[in-house]
């Protein structure tokens, strides 16, 4: 148990029994009476979104969340199939599930899901991952005045800025907290 004060974006906690993912957190002092917490929080295993304020004096409860390695396999329509890399169990995802992460899915990358009582509720996937560029402009020879970005697609369909020298068909470094090029990446 923590003061509410201590409340931060990401962290998972237990809201009426409930595990929830902090989306959301502001410190809020009035001028007359005490100080709030005002905070977001989406439910882990309903999906919802909702606010709540708590009393900054208020004691909140952590939740536990058991996260295992997982290795994306394949995808059926809307689901999306992992191993276990210890295990080899599987568990599908659908693409809701997944947060937004799914143009990051290619065979053989490994994600972090986070499970709650034995259900998976979260996804964090790697902070880098290596993907081949499918169509990209071709380079302007002589354009070096300006150092200008052109968009590439990837082969999941994610649309990244690189630079000019970059060419269909090459690999590349793409950062997933940001959605950005990082580097060409060696083949």
């Amino acid at each position: 148990m923590f003061p509410a004060t201590q409340l931060r974006v990401g962290m998972t906690i237990l809201f009426k029994g409930e595990p929830c993912k902090v989306t959301m957190v502001q410190h809020v002092t009035p001028g007359k009476g005490r100080g709030m917490v005002q905070s977001k929080l989406r439910n882990l295993k309903t999906g919802t979104g909702f606010e709540n304020r708590f009393r900054s004096d208020e004691k909140i409860e952590r939740a536990f969340l058991e996260q295992q390695e997982m290795e994306y396999l394949y995808n059926s329509e809307n689901d999306y199939f992992f191993m276990n890399t210890e295990t080899f169990e599987q568990i599908s995802l659908s693409g809701e599930d997944l947060e937004g992460f799914v143009c990051y899915l290619i065979p053989n990358v490994r994600f972090k899901i986070e499970f709650y009582d034995g259900m998976p509720v979260g996804v964090e996937p790697p902070k880098v991952v290596e993907m081949r560029i499918v169509e990209t402009a071709p380079e302007l020879k002589g354009a070096t005045a300006t150092s200008s970005l052109k968009p590439a697609t990837l082969e999941t369909g994610l649309v990244v800025n690189v630079p000019p020298f970059v060419e269909n068909g090459q690999l590349i470094r793409v950062d997933t907290t940001e959605g950005t090029y990082i580097e060409r990446a060696k083949e």
